[in-house]
């Protein structure tokens, strides 16, 4: 699969980098939004069990990734700006559907808040209205290595505890990619961890309760940060809200083993379709390089 690249101007102040896996015979469009410290690279297994079946969207944060060249950094983005980048997106590729990763659902949620006319479904994995003991054990010592700029315990932090599932060779990836990062990326994640941890995470809450489309929340049985019975908590909220849960798998999903692959895909496909595919392809795990975070 070869992506369509091009590199938006957008909200006259940012540009961002995109990837369009354009399939001919896809009769829908879906958008795929990182989650924190990731790029569109942590997406590759993801985009292999919904293309051709859809068109796909990657793309990276304006700070992230292969946007990162592209921007000046000159301050924080909040989540509302990023759900207002993802409804520019939304609009520009006329995308039906919505699929977000960790920390990328805060900005899944805010924009679906805004009831995008062409937005017919939307997909949350790995996230949660609650911060529970692990993670915000997590998100505390996040903070305080990232404030630090503590490279070497920010990459071991994530492979030891939403990573602790992950293949080795993946964590070896992972901690290559997160310990490198630029500094303003440091920065941005200390920014958005210090907001949650404010209680930043009720404006979400409340950005839920207007979303009008359904929405499918898919967790790891084995996620202890962003646990399934956590996440079911979203139906006080999400008027229209299914829940999944894929067992024997943690943070990452379909990255941590081909059967969590395949069964992610089943709950995706069969989520947007409204059936479930009897087909069970693609759930490789290839040596392909990945880069991913929260």
């Amino acid at each position: 699969m070869t992506p369509e690249i091009a590199v938006l101007d957008m909200q006259g102040q940012y540009r961002v980098y995109t990837e369009f896996y354009r399939a001919d015979a896809a009769e829908k469009t879906i958008v795929l939004v990182n989650g924190s410290m990731a790029t569109t690279a942590s997406f590759a297994q993801t985009v292999k069990s919904l293309h051709p079946q859809f068109n796909v969207v990657l793309y990276d944060q304006p700070y992230a990734g292969r946007s990162r060249i592209h921007n000046r950094h000159e301050h924080m983005l909040t989540k509302e700006v990023e759900g207002q980048l993802l409804l520019e997106l939304i609009d520009h590729f006329a995308a039906e559907h919505v699929l977000s990763f960790s920390w990328g659902g805060t900005a899944a949620l805010v924009a679906l808040s805004q009831r995008p006319r062409r937005v017919e479904k939307a997909v949350i994995s790995s996230f949660s209205p609650v911060i529970n003991a692990p993670m915000r054990d997590y998100l505390e010592r996040g903070a305080d290595y990232l404030g630090n700029r503590d490279r070497h315990r920010v990459g071991h932090l994530v492979n030891s505890t939403l990573g602790k599932h992950l293949p080795s060779l993946f964590k070896r990836f992972n901690y290559k990619h997160v310990s490198s990062l630029a500094e303003h990326e440091y920065g941005q994640m200390h920014f958005h961890i210090s907001r949650m941890l404010d209680g930043d995470r009720q404006c979400y809450l409340k950005a839920a309760k207007a979303i009008d489309i359904p929405v499918l929340f898919i967790n790891g049985e084995w996620d202890e940060y962003t646990c399934p019975q956590d996440a079911r908590l979203f139906g006080q909220h999400v008027a229209h809200s299914s829940f999944s849960t894929i067992q024997a798998t943690g943070h990452f999903l379909d990255m941590e083993h081909k059967a969590a692959c395949r069964d992610s895909q089943e709950a995706v496909v069969g989520f947007l379709k409204g059936e479930r595919p009897l087909s069970r392809l693609r759930c490789q795990q290839g040596r392909t390089q990945q880069a991913f975070a929260i």
